[in-house]
Order: C-alpha cells, then sequence, then structure tokens
C-alpha cells in the first residue's frame, strides 16, 4: 500500500481544515457510515444534516457535527438514519439563501448529498447560484466579507440512494439490490402456494417511470412476461400474452407470474394495471387468478450485503471527490459501472435521464432502453431470448452437454436453466451430465428439457449432483462417452476444480481427439477463487448468509458489551468472503492468507479492540478465513484475545461451516447465473461455426476453452491457456485479484490510522457523448 499517492499527498491531512456536510433526502445509511468515518480519516470536520434540505434550511440543531461513534450499528438499518424530508423552502431563493447562511457560519464548503435525481438537481442550483447568495447575505448584512472569502466556492458531490435505479450512468445505485432481495422473497413465497393451487399471479412491483425492478424480478424468477414503461408491449398483446400462459400450462407448469412495473404503459401511453390485467386472464382463460401490489414493503427491512459494500466503496470515493475538487471541475455523482467505481458530471447524468423521459414520449422506446445503459439493456436482451416458450422447428443437430464440478453453491441451477433454455431456443439437443467429471466418465448422461428446468432459478444447491473429482484418471472414459453420445460442446459452471478439470481436459486433446470439442467454464463457488473473473455465481448469496449472521452475533454483543466476537469463514485459500463480509458486517479485523500477518499484528488488533471497549461502542467482530494461517488457528485467535483481553472484554468463536454453501440464491446470484448461462451457449454456438469442418466439429485451438467471466465493466472469455499464467494453483487462487484494494476502506472504517492509496481514484468521465441521435431507431 503506497504511503504517499502521485501528489505526494497524505490522505490523513487532505481534509485538515475542511468541513463536510452529510445529508440525506431519501438516502441510505451505509453511505452515511462511510462518509463521515472517511471524511474524519482525512481530518476533516464532518457534520451531520438531519431531515434533508428542510434541515439545511432550518439549521440550528439540525446540522450538528458527527463523530465516529454516532455512525455506529448503522450497517443493518435501512432507510436513512439522518432522517429525509420533502423540502418546499429549499425550492425557493429565500429558502437556499437561509441555507447558504447556515453553511458559512459553520464554515462548511463541501456537500455529500445521498439522494434521488430531484435531490442532486436541487444542490447542483445551490451550487451554481452560490457566489450570487453570498453577494446577498452581505448586502443584507447576514455574514462578513472575510466569511464569505473563507467560503467562497461550494463543492458539490452526489450519490444516487434510490430503489428504483432510474439515475443514468450508474450501473446500480444504493438501495436497488436490497429493494430486490424483498421482492423476490415475496415471489418466492407467492410461487410456491400458486403451485399448490395451480394459480396465476400477477405482481405489482414500484419504480415510478423505470422498469428495472420489474425487469430483474422477472429474470430472476423466470416470469412469463414482464411489463416496463420502456417497452410497451406490441398491439395484440392481450392475445400473445394468452397464449403464452396457455403454452407454459401446457408444457406442465402449474403456475403463472406476471410481473408488472408500477409506471407500465401500452403503447398509446395508457398505464397497464394490475386489475385490468386479472380480468383479462380470468374471463378470457378462466385461470384462478391473484394479484398482489407489493407497495412499501419493498423500501424497507435490512440492506443486503452488495448494498453495503457499495455504500461504503461510494462513501470513500465521495469523500476523495470532494477533496480533491477544484472551483472548475463540475459537481459530479460517485457510482459503478460494472465493478469499477466512476465519477460523472452530475449534470450530464441528470440530462440522460431526462432524455430517457423525452425518448419515451416521443415513442422512441428503443432509444429509452439504450439510455438506460448497458446494464438495463443487457437485462432486457436476455429476457428477451428467454422468454419465447415455442422451440424452433428447425434442428441443429448440435448436441450441448452441461455439467457442474466442485463444491455445491446457490445460483447453479439458475446458470443450468438459462444454458439450457437457451440452447433449446437454438435448435441444440441438451444432454445432462450428473456428478461432474465422474458422472461423465460413467455414463451419467441423459436428455434435458425446457420443462425439467422451469422452476430451477430459485433452487440452491445443485440438482445436477456435483463431484469435486478431476478427469485425469478417466480420460479413456469421458472421450468414449462424448464419442458414444456424440457430444459437441461442454458447458461447465463450477470452482476452481472446473478450471482445473478443464485444463486437464485441454492437455488430454493431444491424445483423444475426441477432446477437441468447445468448451466454456462458467465460475460458481462462494469461494470466488476461479482466474478470470471478478466475481463468481453463489459468492453474492454465501456473503449475505455471512452477513446476516454476524448481524445476529453483533446484536447480542451489543446487548452483553464489551465482548468480542471471532468469526470463521469460508473460502479455501482466498480471502473474499472473509473481507467482504468483513465491509458489509463493520468488521475489526479479518485475517486472509493473502496478506500475511504476524503476531505484531494480533497484538496490535488485540490494543485496538481495548481502546475501543473505552468508547461508547463496547463491541468487537473479528473475521478469519479457514485457511489464513495454519498456526494462528481460529482456536489460536480465540485462545489469545481471551488471555490479552482479560478484565477488559470477553471472547466467543463461531465456526460458520457449511451453511455458507447452501440457501435459496440472492436476486444477485439469480440474475448473474441467467446472463452467464444465456452468454456461454450464445458463445458455443458461434464457436461452433467456426469449428465445422468437414461434417464434424474439430477444436484444437486454446480460444476454443474459455472461461466466461465479469471483468471490471461486462462479460469477457478468456482462453484457460491465459489464465493457467495469472493462476496460484498450490493454493487454488488468481495471482491477482481486485478486491484487496478495498481491504484498507475495512480497516480505516474501523478506525486504524493507516495509509490509503489514493493514487488510483476514479476520473471524471463524460455520459452524454454516448447519446444516440435522436430520431434514430438503434438496431441490436
Amino acid at each position: 500500500m503506497a504511503n504517499i499517492n502521485t501528489a505526494g499527498v497524505d490522505p490523513t491531512k487532505m481534509g485538515v481544515g475542511r468541513a463536510i456536510a452529510v445529508l440525506t433526502s431519501g438516502g441510505d445509511a451505509q453511505a452515511v457510515r462511510a462518509t463521515v468515518r472517511v471524511g474524519l480519516y482525512t481530518g476533516a470536520k464532518v457534520f451531520f444534516v438531519h431531515e434533508g434540505y428542510q434541515g439545511l434550511v432550518d439549521g440550528g440543531d439540525h446540522i450538528h457535527s458527527a463523530t465516529w461513534e454516532s455512525v455506529s450499528m448503522m450497517l443493518q438499518l435501512g432507510g436513512t438514519v439522518i432522517g429525509s424530508a420533502r423540502c418546499k423552502d429549499f425550492q425557493t431563493r429565500e429558502g437556499r439563501l437561509k441555507a447558504a447562511s447556515n453553511l458559512v457560519k459553520l464554515g462548511i464548503t463541501n456537500l455529500c448529498v445521498i439522494g434521488g435525481d430531484g435531490s442532486l438537481t436541487g444542490a447542483n442550483i445551490f451550487r451554481t447560484e452560490w457566489s450570487d447568495l453570498l453577494k446577498d447575505l452581505i448586502s443584507k448584512g447576514k455574514i462578513t466579507k472575510e466569511e464569505a472569502k473563507a467560503s467562497s466556492h461550494l463543492n458539490i458531490v452526489g450519490m444516487v440512494g434510490s430503489i428504483d435505479n432510474d439515475f443514468c450512468g450508474t450501473d446500480m445505485t444504493i438501495g436497488t439490490d436490497s429493494a430486490l432481495h424483498r421482492i423476490i422473497e415475496v415471489v418466492d413465497s407467492i410461487t410456491t402456494t400458486a403451485q399448490s393451487h395451480q394459480r396465476a399471479f400477477i405482481l405489482e412491483v414500484m419504480g415510478r417511470h423505470c422498469g428495472y425492478l420489474a425487469l430483474v424480478t422477472a429474470l430472476a424468477c423466470g416470469a412469463d412476461w414482464v411489463f416496463i414503461p420502456e417497452m410497451p408491449p406490441d398491439d395484440g398483446w392481450e392475445d400473445h400474452l394468452c397464449r403464452r400462459l396457455t403454452d407454459t400450462r401446457k408444457t406442465g407448469s402449474r403456475v403463472n407470474v406476471i410481473i408488472v412495473a408500477e409506471g407500465a404503459i401500452n403503447k398509446e401511453g395508457k398505464l397497464i394495471t394490475c386489475d385490468q390485467l386479472k380480468d383479462l386472464v380470468t374471463k378470457r382463460l378462466g385461470y384462478d387468478t391473484r394479484a398482489t401490489i407489493l407497495g412499501h414493503v419493498q423500501r424497507g427491512g435490512t440492506p443486503s450485503a452488495f448494498d453495503r459494500v457499495l455504500g461504503s466503496r461510494m462513501g470513500v470515493e465521495a469523500v476523495m471527490a470532494l477533496l480533491e475538487a477544484t472551483p472548475e471541475t463540475p459537481a459530479c455523482v460517485v457510482s459503478l459501472s460494472g465493478n469499477q467505481a466512476v465519477r460523472l458530471p452530475l449534470m450530464e447524468c441528470v440530462q440522460l435521464t431526462k432524455d430517457v423521459t423525452v425518448a419515451m414520449s416521443e415513442g422512441r422506446y428503443d432509444d429509452a432502453v439504450k439510455l438506460r445503459g448497458r446494464s438495463f439493456e443487457n437485462n432486457w436482451n436476455t429476457y428477451k431470448l428467454l422468454a419465447h416458450v415455442r422451440p424452433p422447428e428447425t434442428k441443429s443437430n448440435i448436441n450441448v452437454a452441461i455439467m457442474n464440478v466442485g463444491a455445491p453453491c446457490a445460483g447453479m441451477n439458475a446458470a443450468v436453466r438459462s444454458a439450457v433454455r437457451l440452447g433449446i431456443i437454438q435448435g441444440h439437443n441438451m444432454l445432462a451430465v450428473h456428478d461432474g467429471f465422474e458422472g461423465l466418465a460413467e455414463e451419467k448422461i441423459e436428455p434435458i428439457t425446457w420443462n425439467t428446468v422451469g422452476d430451477w432459478t430459485g433452487k440452491g444447491g445443485s440438482d445436477l449432483g456435483t463431484k469435486r473429482v478431476l478427469p485425469g484418471k478417466y480420460m479413456e472414459e469421458i472421450s468414449l462417452n462424448i464419442a458414444k453420445y456424440n457430444i459437441h460442446a461442454l458447458v461447465i459452471i463450477g470452482g476452481f476444480e472446473a478450471f482445473s478439470g478443464a485444463l486437464e481436459m485441454v492437455q488430454g486433446r493431444e491424445k483423444y481427439e475426441e477432446l477437441c470439442i468447445p468448451m466454456v467454464i462458467i465460475p460458481a463457488t462462494v469461494s470466488n477463487n476461479v482466474p478470470g473473473s471478478d466475481f463468481s455465481i453463489g459468492a453474492d448469496t454465501a456473503l449475505n448468509t455471512i452477513t446476516s449472521t454476524c448481524d445476529r452475533i453483533k446484536q447480542s454483543a451489543a446487548g452483553t458489551k464489551r465482548r468480542v466476537f471471532i468469526i470463521e469463514t469460508m473460502g479455501g485459500y482466498c480471502g473474499y468472503l472473509a473481507t467482504m463480509a468483513g465491509l458489509s458486517a463493520g468488521a475489526d479485523a479479518a485475517y486472509i492468507y493473502e496478506e500475511k500477518f504476524g503476531i505484531r499484528d494480533l497484538e496490535r488488533n488485540v490494543e485496538h479492540l481495548t481502546e475501543k471497549m473505552k468508547t461508547t461502542v463496547k463491541r468487537g467482530l473479528i473475521l478469519r478465513n479457514e485457511n489464513c494461517n495454519s498456526n494462528y488457528t481460529t482456536d489460536f485467535i480465540f485462545n489469545l484475545y481471551s488471555e490479552e483481553g482479560k478484565g477488559v472484554f470477553d471472547c466467543r468463536k463461531n465456526v460458520l461451516g457449511h451453511m455458507q454453501q447452501g440457501g435459496t440464491p440472492t436476486p444477485f446470484d439469480r440474475n448473474f447465473a441467467t446472463k452467464m448461462g444465456a452468454k456461454a451457449v450464445l458463445w458455443l454456438t458461434e464457436k461452433l461455426k467456426e469449428c465445422y469442418r468437414h461434417g464434424r466439429i474439430f477444436a484444437n485451438t486454446p480460444e476454443s476453452a474459455c472461461v466466461l467471466g465479469m471483468r471490471k465493466r461486462g462479460l469477457v472469455l478468456q482462453p484457460l491457456a491465459e489464465l493457467k499464467e495469472e493462476t496460484d494453483f498450490e493454493h487454488r487462487i488468481p495471482k491477482n485479484q481486485w478486491w484487496l484494494k478495498l481491504r484498507p476502506i475495512m480497516k480505516i472504517l474501523a478506525k486504524y490510522q493507516i495509509s490509503l492509496d489514493t493514487s488510483e481514484h476514479a476520473l471524471m468521465e463524460h455520459v452524454i457523448s454516448k447519446k444516440p441521435p435522436v430520431h434514430m431507431t438503434l438496431k441490436k
């Protein structure tokens, strides 16, 4: 970790003499906690503004300084802890004058606003008027010229906190993932009752004029139809919908699910409502139909692990953006693009968001989907691909086999489902291989159909069955069975064994010609240790399991006081789960293999906890990855802490074990697995065309065996041969792991005075240039 960044600035002194105010307008607690703590870490003064803009106008007790302890226990709270209110006063110049006066008196020139597009636009107006407001205040005698000079410029950084995910320029707004958790819980419960009674269910989800929540919900539960504002259905949709519902029933399904966004419209711009759909289905098809409007349930509850990590990452980025801002930099929003933190000019994002509304009102729906951004467009395209119920008449005569390898994890079944269905849509015959490579050798191979995988999206574990066995010793049998079943391509879904097993298969090509077929590996493991991907399917579910357990443990510790919990997480040698759970549960330390530690470090951690017990926060949480150190075991660390903490705190330990591999997949894992499964089969279809020679498939180039992974900003395919160089095979981890850069954030949020390398910050990027020409519809 570099001590000094490129500009030669000590991050712990960056904010000295500066003051930052944090206000939420509908926003989120995680981001507040991170902004406050990182602000304090840089030496700045940090203020809370209670009740949003109203507090800014009213001043007085509404604006007061924030301390380290005042944001403790905030991680597991949803909503906003410092209150939020819609404010008429701030919309008037008079109100903004009062607000400016309040800030100048406190010497606050940096404002961090967490809210939706309305709140952020308000902040920008405030900023552009700032110098005029100061002039008015001087002439009215409200502030002195000296005070005005000291506060001559206002910096503004926004974070988008909105469950609707309707802000252009950002892939995920803070709160969206948590809302999806609430929705999917309800959908899962509803589908079980619908199964029993053979019902059709119509669900309305929130999102105002944005269909994101509805679209992802439809993907994550395999709905029959989704209505979103951005893409009204074609004329005659009523017949099409009824036809699709009856087709689904004919294939043996006992349940129909239709998802409606609250702003869904038809081509004439008239609302499509739950009741309207219920009448249609009941009258035309005579199905027992129920409609449910989810309403404000979606806004509440505990934030998901993804949102906590997102809020913490954005909080750090926001403070850095404020402290690095000059009078010339435009107001910006910090946001996430793929897996990268980015800074975007606030007004360009607001403009884009307005452009979507204009595109929709002018009936340019393709443009509207494009303007929503790549993430939205990918979701829409995947939904459209998988929405067909009628497989094509013409068959491709291609056989694609699909298998799970390694330990089971949540989301494997969702990936199998989308791969199988997309394969069938493309005319392929799909074959299921049970029990991994061993099953391939022992002929546990059978056809798998559209209906077999119908309800697999929400199922945890692996329905195909999975084993850790590698193919090396079975090459002879495997090649015979590939020939016997005429397998032309292979989809391998699994963890590190899937990766190393596929490498063995590629090496076996020299000896066995049958192995010269295209192969694709989809990373699926709770450990997130497969080279070639930032995320693997199943890791998000495991992370949420660990986080909710830690929440309960922290609550227990907060009651008893002076108690430290030591928790062991899975992950093999990979510290991803321990680190990310540390960030999302607010741990004091997370011991991992990748970051070597010794007795001095353990001593420092114990001293740090002893100091912490003198504050109002009398509890500690320590995470330890199962293989972080063979000598410093969980028992050893527990004994050490117990001995050293005598009289100050007592300890408890908890080994989480296999509960981390189970459970129903989270919305993130369902959606991710669905997209990965579909993309993998699309790629194989292209590869098969390339490898077709003289009436047969022959693939032996490095490019014909790839890992499909998420890298920074999108899904990429990388040859196994290339990834081999990036892998530490002894410890089964990639040599370079992106999340290690997040570890300093965890330590800073736990009040360690360490150096944060600020040299790698997000640069300001422009979003407007991506705008499509106004009257051209963009073809896919």
